[in-house]
């Protein structure tokens, strides 16, 4: 069997449509997991006992349970339970939020009690209030060693955002199996869309190797 450059050529629009679908939910995800994952790794590491407990229960529930199970329950059981409704995109985002979340959760806590207390102590000293000590002096210091698992995190995300072809989101993977299923050319376009990935995720780690290189303790 003759690889075929036609096939992949014909297939570029829509493989093109599923990037982008890719690149969306990706994106969303991971601000909002960010965002999320900041939220309960601080409270994990500096929060009240009760706050605390909540975020690693969390944490350890979205941990122990396949993101597939999460998304097919956001998609199929949520909407019955809260008698809402949920459209493909919308599960697929809010379910890379709460996965990547959980996750960077554990990379902020980490970080942040990784930094010496002398800086903290160092702050108090100083008479600055908690959230200045937290911002200003020991989160700079924790950021620049996140970088490293956010990156791996992050390239994560990126693949896992081909799980939700299980509810029919036309990402990437779906866009693939469509075209797939109307020509049988299994092997032009799974080695297209094998392309597109490490397309997507090499450039995604030479940003993060950049940032990595211009934050980098000395």
């Amino acid at each position: 069997m003759e690889f075929d450059w036609a096939v992949i050529k014909d297939a570029l629009p829509n493989l093109l449509e599923g990037t982008l679908m890719t690149i969306n939910i990706t994106f969303w995800g991971l601000v909002g997991g960010f965002l999320l994952g900041a939220l309960s790794g601080v409270t994990r590491a500096y929060g009240h006992p009760v706050l605390s407990a909540i975020a690693q229960v969390y944490v350890a529930v979205i941990r122990g349970t396949p993101i597939v199970v999460q998304v097919m329950f956001i998609y199929f059981a949520l909407p019955l339970l809260a008698n809402i409704r949920v459209d493909a995109v919308q599960a697929a985002i809010f379910t890379l939020i709460i996965n990547s979340g959980a996750y960077i959760s554990e990379i902020v806590r980490g970080s942040l009690l990784s930094v010496h207390k002398g800086l903290r102590e160092a702050g108090q000293a100083m008479g600055l209030p908690f959230h200045k000590i937290l911002f200003h002096i020991i989160g700079p210091v924790a950021f620049r060693r996140m970088i490293p698992p956010l990156g791996n995190q992050c390239i994560i995300s990126l693949k896992d955002s081909s799980l939700f072809i299980v509810i029919g989101v036309a990402e990437l993977t779906r866009q693939g199996q469509e075209i797939m299923a109307s020509n049988f050319r299994a092997v032009e376009i799974w080695s297209a869309v094998a392309i597109v990935y490490l397309i997507l995720t090499g450039l995604m780690a030479l940003g993060l190797r950049l940032v990595e290189k211009r934050m980098r303790i000395l």
